[in-house]
């Protein structure tokens, strides 16, 4: 079974060498990893040419990380489709023959795991524990979700519902998440282990402002998927990353 990569870069030349490297590194033998870059001006694509085969990359202008992440998906030839962004990394080197195992022996369409958000100078500093547990569709009415970098979807499912929406600037994923497995009930496997670490710093929360225009679209996600949420729902989503701090 093989399995795909993704990672949408911007600028990052700093970061991407660990990220690329982690992904090589893994012990599970058919990864196919792909860098989908918006075309940078700071060394990254001369780092991405240092890899030589070892990768597939482009770098052009996009209108964004989330035209990015669905030109890779268009690009890959996986049975399932792994998203990182250019500043994650995966915590250990079997990341991904668990990934491939959860979806042989469970079937399903996604797979998914924990989450943590590390800090960006001391990576050995935990910040927020993103721990998903067992999953029930259902959470999702109780502000819920997958993390993003940690999440493993088909490619059959990309496929047949559809890649990200590139009109979202920061919850893109959510929306993505949210039609696959609420809107047309995809299956889902959890593994409770740490599937990748994340540099703390993403689009959504770098600001209040950036938070406000999150939550606005994570609304709209409900709406343009024809589906209600609870009155409560979208209160409850960023509240519940109150938690992610406390069991660090």
């Amino acid at each position: 079974m093989k399995i795909s990569i993704v990672t949408a870069a911007y600028n990052s030349a700093a970061t991407i060498k660990d990220t690329i490297d982690s992904v090589l590194s893994q012990d599970y033998p058919d990864i196919e990893y792909i860098v989908a870059d918006g075309g940078s001006k700071d060394g990254t694509v001369e780092i991405l040419k240092s890899y030589g085969n070892k990768i597939k990359w482009v770098s052009e202008k996009d209108s964004g990380i989330y035209e990015a992440m669905s030109k890779g998906v268009k690009m890959a030839t996986g049975h399932a489709v792994g998203i990182m962004g250019s500043d994650d990394f995966y915590p250990n080197n079997q990341v991904i023959s668990k990934v491939a195992k959860a979806f042989e022996e469970s079937k399903a369409d996604s797979v998914y795991g924990d989450l943590y958000y590390i800090d960006a100078v001391d990576t050995n500093k935990i910040v927020r524990n993103w721990k998903s547990g067992k999953y029930d569709r259902n959470r999702f009415l109780n502000g819920w979700m997958p993390p993003h970098t940690a999440f493993f979807l088909t490619k059959a499912a990309y496929d047949t519902y559809g890649l990200y929406d590139t009109s979202y600037r920061s919850a893109g994923d959510y929306e993505l998440m949210l039609r696959m497995l609420y809107r047309h009930k995809l299956s889902s496997y959890y593994i409770p282990e740490v599937l990748m670490k994340m540099r703390v710093g993403g689009t959504s929360n770098a600001s209040l402002k950036n938070r406000i225009r999150a939550n606005k679209e994570d609304r709209r996600a409900w709406v343009d998927n024809g589906i209600e949420p609870r009155w409560y729902t979208l209160y409850a989503k960023p509240l519940s990353k109150i938690f992610q701090w406390i069991l660090k």
